[in-house]
């Protein structure tokens, strides 16, 4: 959307909109140009099936949800008010499942993870002024992690614009830049202000959800627009997208250099696609394999090549590793090697550098821009193909018998005191990671921390850590979107600082979704609270009033237990898990066990922190 777009005053005919150009991104799109002479025109799914869209006449409202039908759209996630009002009746009467949220940051946190769960695309609707603000935060966090979002505001009507309607939306109130336009927070954001421009906004659309990496678009709608009538006849489009060609001659010199000595393989979150490659080239070469902390279970954790997770919470074995048995070369898949996943510590440079491969051709060098890096841009899957029919048969197997592992202390439950978080996390590794199929996340702060350091999985998908944008209240109201989406269990690992910030029980209890919350109640935002003293800052306020977290579930109809003893940790999880019904399991955790975010610290030490 241009400023010019939504800055339209009462006399609105002295501004004509102007649209920013947006590559199509390999796709083939052709235009109808009226029903009288063409075929009916069609609109893309993501299995590919076309289907063809009658020309009727629908209002602007209509005419979007069928649109959105028709891009495979399932569900939508909001909160309501009177600006969207059209457009929210027209879902709610739609093929579309409609969920109506407590707080529209939870509504788009719920949208990622539910899109992350089944890979369906997701819209979130919101009325206008704070409906969109409120939402933000949940929207950069689904363009982070990657997630295929579309949003759908209201916004102010043209004739209203400048008189200071209610919840006003338009250039006079809000930031235009990044919030209706393409840029750093949307891959495509635009204004309807008229429905000859539906063909266009289905087009971008649809382009975008062909993409192999995320897309998160904004389209806003004023109030006018959605009830006004239209008969415009829809693209047809056919989405194609093209994956970037691999090169032979790229692929040979990946040969070459692997086959030069040993190497290690780095596991991100992107190559979640790809776990029964990575596990086959592993096996035939002797690689040693590390993963970031969002790539834990995609190489089994439990494998005798694998020697630790990297990053927050990380495992002394990868650094031992790096320094006792260092490899020639790292094969880093689908990471960007950011701050969480690496703390950009030159131990992690391996002596002739990195092969690093990612759909995304700016990833590499970023991290590391000194480090000698041979760089691919591909799918992760399709490289490692590729690459495994080049590796020679005869190719040298490195040895496996001295790689270090991560080693986990066994802590036995005791009768008394509060509860350890290193006995609480391996309750949950044996009753629900190894007892259950359910997907786990661990909330931003300390939860997050021990999650990573205490939790093995042995297959992708089953765990969620959000450690590139990281905001606090993502898990406590995503595991609702990732239940739903899954058609099961999911569970969340939280503080009670983020449960007390943006739970969404209420929705979930609504909606009957067995999402399960593992509060780690030590009154207070602990990994605030912990770093600061490592950091050497004193007297520093970071206590929370201990919340009884089981009351308030009671009080929005949930169920919950309370833990005040590690003895029956067991058997409240074992009920949590049983429990048909949202469940809170509210546990009183010993708030002076140092977590493990030394690393942490560390680098925020190199960055000027202390």
């Amino acid at each position: 959307m241009s400023v010019e777009s939504i800055n339209q005053t009462a006399n609105p005919s002295k501004q004509l909109p102007i649209k920013t150009p947006v590559q199509p991104n390999h796709l083939s799109v052709e235009h109808s140009v009226g029903s009288s002479i063409f075929s009916p025109p069609t609109a893309p799914t993501p299995n590919g099936k076309s289907i063809q869209l009658e020309p009727t006449n629908l209002t602007v409202a209509q005419a979007v949800v069928k649109m959105l039908e028709d891009l495979g759209v399932r569900r939508a996630f909001g909160v309501s008010g009177g600006a969207i009002a059209p457009f929210w009746a027209t879902l709610t009467h739609s093929s579309i499942e409609v969920l109506h949220f407590r707080h529209e940051a939870g509504a788009a946190f719920a949208a990622t993870e539910a899109y992350i769960a089944n890979g369906e695309p997701v819209v979130v609707f919101t009325t206008t002024g704070p409906g969109i603000t409120n939402a933000l935060t949940g929207l950069m966090a689904a363009r982070w992690e990657g997630a295929k979002v579309i949003f759908l505001s209201a916004s102010t009507s043209a004739p209203q614009r400048g008189r200071w309607g209610c919840q006003e939306t338009s250039a006079y109130t809000m930031p235009i830049s990044g919030i209706f336009t393409s840029g750093p927070l949307f891959n495509y954001a635009t204004t309807l202000e008229n429905d000859v421009e539906l063909p266009e906004v289905a087009c971008r659309l649809a382009n975008g959800l062909a993409r192999p990496e995320g897309f998160v678009a904004h389209i806003s709608i004023p109030t006018g627009i959605q009830t006004s009538l239209s008969n415009v006849s829809m693209p047809r489009v056919n989405s194609t997208h093209t994956l970037a060609t691999l090169n032979e001659e790229a692929i040979a010199e990946c040969v070459h250099l692997l086959s030069e000595g040993s190497f290690a393989i780095w596991v991100g979150f992107g190559a979640r696609n790809a776990a029964k490659e990575i596990r086959d080239l592993a096996e035939k070469t002797g690689a040693a394999v590390m993963s970031s902390p969002r790539g834990k279970g995609i190489f089994p954790e439990n494998h005798p090549q694998f020697v630790g997770v990297t990053g927050v919470g990380g495992d002394d074995s990868v650094l031992a590793y790096m320094q006792e048995q260092p490899p020639l070369r790292t094969l880093v898949l689908g990471t960007r090697l950011s701050e969480p996943t690496s703390f950009w510590s030159p131990v992690m440079i391996p002596s002739q550098g990195f092969i690093h491969v990612d759909i995304d051709p700016e990833v590499p060098r970023v991290a590391y821009p000194t480090a000698d890096t041979f760089a691919i841009q591909s799918d992760i899957r399709l490289f490692l193909k590729a690459l495994l029919k080049q590796l020679p048969e005869g190719m040298a197997r490195f040895s496996t018998l001295s790689l270090p592992r991560p080693q986990r202390e066994v802590i036995k439950p005791s009768a008394g005191g509060l509860v350890r978080p290193e006995v609480l996390l391996d309750a949950i590794q044996r009753l629900i990671v190894e007892g259950s199929d359910a997907v786990v996340m661990a909330e931003s702060g300390n939860s997050l921390a021990w999650g990573n350091h205490m939790l093995r999985f042995a297959q992708p998908g089953r765990y969620r850590v959000s450690t590139g944008f990281g905001s606090m209240g993502h898990f406590v109201t995503g595991v609702v979107g990732a239940a739903l989406a899954r058609n099961g269990k999911a569970v969340a690992i939280v503080g009670d600082g983020a449960m007390l910030m943006n739970s969404e029980v209420s929705t979930a209890v609504k909606y009957q979704i067995p999402a399960v919350w593992i509060v780690l109640n030590d009154g207070g935002y602990n990994m605030c609270k912990q770093g600061m003293s490592l950091l050497g800052f004193k007297g520093i306020d970071g206590d929370v009033p201990q919340a009884d977290f089981v009351e308030i579930a009671h009080g929005m109809g949930a169920n919950g237990i309370r833990v005040e003893t590690e003895s029956d940790l067991e058997a409240a999880l074992e009920k949590a898990m049983a429990s048909p019904v949202p469940f809170v399991v509210d546990v009183i955790i010993d708030a002076n066990q140092p977590a493990p975010i030394g690393g942490r610290v560390k680098s925020l030490i190199s960055q000027g922190a202390k």
